[in-house]
């Protein structure tokens, strides 16, 4: 019978396995790793299978790193190294799937009327209104302060048709999902953002006014499965797609970070012989491949990469800070080709140096550029409410003006704003900042339609006063 504290050790094995979480191929390079000499005297009393067991990799799915281990081994007797080993093997048998016992997947019900109501688009002649197609307006007043908010305070397309019939050129879309593994409350994010100001208003600094320049259009939400990710990831895809097929570039409120999977696929899709370049901004690097969801919000940089939906060289990392990260992290960043930035980075050497490697990385890249902002790239004293927040993030002062740059001196396919939980910030802040943050990329968009795409454009009259 298993004692009360060996169970907690087991316990304790497997919380660490989770905090571990380093890709195989990278755990699998420190296999067979030598065992020194002055713990080797104290493992007579281990089996084969024990001794193979300590120098592979499994190890590492419960003890972070190797040095960690051999500090472990030697700091106990020949008999506590035993049941160490012993315990090891247990924890880590005990996390693998169990044919048979464990579920392979979630079941769901064939025979439900309404299986698949949430992504059903209503049939034009169901319409109760018809119209000719093109963007339409839901204000009753010439300057809106109140009434049905909309992204940017933009006219509505609700299909294709509208898009292609308004020659839109960026379509705002909401996706309210909240089932990944951060604070659920991205699925209030679209709502929260609609009902803030700050977005399509003038740029200060370029002195561009994004709605003046740019046919702007509230795309509405995309449904989604409340209860699960994976049944609404087609479904997005599609939508996604069908906004880049007419031209327009998607700007997506999300919704967890596993939506990028859908729509960066759709967006690269669009023109798969033209590569995509992906800057992801966020504290947390999303390419755990270990978690027992194939699809999450800590997994979708991975998919993206493993599946060759975007080569590794064209994917940009910005504002790493995240705990889950460790050295075999990195290692397997490095070795998918991607140019990853860390708060370290800019810590060594500035934010501007920083900035200007990005600008460069993306410029020289490809042609197209798909921008991927988690909420959490910025440190929470500016933006509390981040699904999965970590201290000592980026400044709105910091990032606005190279997301201006990015989307300015880019060709920008479709940028994205994730990962905002409302809940977690009763004030206005956090989505006011998000606002922000898109309305700097969109005034880029503006500035290159202008042809102001000149490296870090400013407009004269914002930066001197002209008096001598």
């Amino acid at each position: 019978m298993m004692t009360t504290q060996r169970r907690h050790l087991i316990a304790g094995f497997a919380l660490c396995s989770l905090l571990a979480a380093a890709p195989l191929s990278s755990l699998a390079q420190q296999a067979e790793a030598d065992i020194p000499p002055q713990i080797m005297t104290r493992l007579s009393g281990l089996s084969a299978a024990q001794l193979d067991f300590l120098r592979g990799f499994q190890p590492l799915r419960v003890i972070p790193t190797r040095e960690k281990l051999n500090q472990e081994l030697d700091r106990r007797t020949p008999e506590q190294i035993e049941q160490f080993v012993s315990d090891m093997m247990m924890a880590v048998e005990a996390m693998a799937f169990r044919p048979g016992v464990d579920m392979a997947e979630i079941p769901l019900n064939p025979e439900a009327s309404r299986f698949n109501s949430f992504k059903v688009v209503t049939p034009e002649i169901l319409n109760e209104y018809l119209r000719e197609p093109g963007p339409f307006s839901v204000h009753r007043y010439i300057h809106q302060w109140g009434g049905i908010p909309t992204f940017a305070g933009a006219l509505v397309a609700a299909d294709q048709a509208d898009l292609i019939a308004g020659d839109v050129e960026v379509a705002i879309v909401g996706i309210p999902q909240s089932m990944s593994s951060g604070s659920r409350d991205a699925r209030n994010a679209p709502e929260a953002v609609r009902s803030m100001h700050v977005l399509g208003t003038h740029d200060v600094y370029s002195m561009v006014d994004p709605l003046a320049v740019l046919n702007v259009v509230d795309y509405g939400d995309i449904s989604v499965d409340r209860m699960s990710v994976h049944r609404g990831v087609q479904h997005v895809y599609e939508r996604i797609m069908e906004i880049s097929e007419t031209g327009a570039v998607p700007f997506v409120v999300g919704g967890d970070h596993s939506l990028m999977y859908p729509t960066v696929k759709a967006v690269h899709d669009i023109d798969a012989g033209d590569p995509l370049t992906v800057v992801h901004f966020g504290a947390n690097y999303n390419a755990e491949p270990t978690r027992a969801h194939l699809l999450s919000d800590r997994d979708a940089v991975y998919r993206l990469i493993s599946e060759a939906v975007v080569d590794g060289s064209n994917v940009i990392q910005v504002g790493l800070r995240g705990s889950q990260a460790t050295p075999q992290s990195f290692q397997w960043l490095r070795e998918q080709g991607v140019k990853y930035h860390t708060m370290a980075e800019v810590e060594r050497h500035g934010w501007d140096v920083v900035a200007e490697r990005v600008i460069d990385e993306a410029r020289s890249a490809t042609d197209r550029v798909y921008i991927s902002l988690d909420v959490s790239v910025l440190d929470p004293a500016q933006l509390t409410a981040a699904g999965r927040a970590a201290p000592g993030g980026l400044t709105v002062r910091e990032l606005a003006p190279l997301l201006r740059r990015l989307c300015a001196e880019t060709q920008i396919a479709g940028f994205e704003i994730m990962d905002l939980a409302p809940m977690l910030d009763l004030s206005y802040v956090s989505a006011m900042n998000a606002n922000y943050m898109m309305n700097a990329c969109l005034s880029g968009v503006a500035m290159r339609k202008m042809g102001l795409d000149d490296e870090n454009y400013l407009d004269p009259l914002t930066v001197d006063h002209g008096q001598n």
